[in-house]
């Protein structure tokens, strides 16, 4: 049926390698203070590695599925780790990037189509749920690596803030990603494991599940306990508050950030 993946089907897109260029190039602006603007260089570094993380969410679903039996996503060009690919490339990008913008929140992204008819088996359709988020939790661990590791007293202040924000977006995705509610990934792990009726019933409201997080998100107890949940596993991981706020202050670099996060400037 000429569903087999070849090797043009999994070549790495020029689209992601670009990116992937800027998230380098503005990484070590960042880090050395090259440019003068220490705020615009973390907002392009910290949106292009958002960018890169949600690339790599989208193809874990991919790759697995590919492996559980899916052969038709090379030809629909996910393993290319293209985002213009993606079935909603508004929802798999462009929205996860105005959501951190506007409010420094890791929304989830989603928007490989899986023809879960080819995958045989309940363990394999909750492997590929859960593969996306898993890659957002080995994106926090390496964002946090030198804060656990006890290795930040050589990093430059600007890329300290800049990796303790970008570990606060990626924990905050994986957590909201596991939450069981239709339309997340969290739901896709356990429905396999769900009656038929269950299933049934519950589908129609897969469309509606991130618009009600979000919803709920608004309301001030439940806003709390979520970022009190997303600062407790960066506290454990040994990233401050401190340095995620000032990470989001530098971000937005459009706004006046007070005395507390202020960095060297370049000569």
């Amino acid at each position: 049926m000429g569903h087999q993946s070849t090797r043009s089907d999994r070549q790495v897109s020029s689209v992601f390698l670009g990116i992937a260029a800027i998230m380098a190039v503005t990484g070590w602006a960042v880090w050395t203070g090259y440019s003068s603007s220490a705020g615009l260089a973390v907002f392009l570094f910290v949106t292009s590695a958002w960018i890169v993380s949600l690339c790599l969410h989208e193809y874990a679903h991919a790759r697995t599925a590919l492996h559980g039996g899916d052969l038709t996503v090379g030809a629909k060009g996910y393993l290319t780790l293209n985002p213009l690919k993606y079935t909603h490339a508004l929802l798999s990008i462009v929205l996860p990037v105005i959501f951190v913008i506007l409010g420094g929140l890791g929304l989830p992204g989603g928007a490989v189509y899986i023809e879960r008819d080819r995958v045989q088996g309940r363990w394999k359709h909750s492997l590929i749920s859960a593969a996306g988020p898993l890659t957002n939790v080995v994106f926090a661990a390496v964002c946090t690596a030198p804060f656990w590791l006890g290795a930040v007293d050589g990093v430059p202040l600007a890329f300290r803030f800049a990796l303790a924000f970008l570990a606060l977006l990626q924990v905050s995705a994986a957590i909201l990603n596991f939450l069981p509610v239709p339309g997340l990934d969290g739901y896709g792990i356990i429905e396999p494991w769900l009656s038929y009726r269950v299933r049934r019933e519950v589908a129609p409201l897969a469309p509606f599940g991130l618009i009600a997080v979000f919803a709920l998100l608004w309301v001030p107890a439940v806003n709390a306990a979520f970022f009190g949940a997303v600062e407790g596993v960066l506290s454990a991981l040994g990233v401050s508050d401190v340095e995620t706020y000032c990470g989001h202050g530098l971000y937005r670099f459009w706004q006046e950030t007070d005395g507390l996060c202020a960095v060297p400037q370049a000569e």
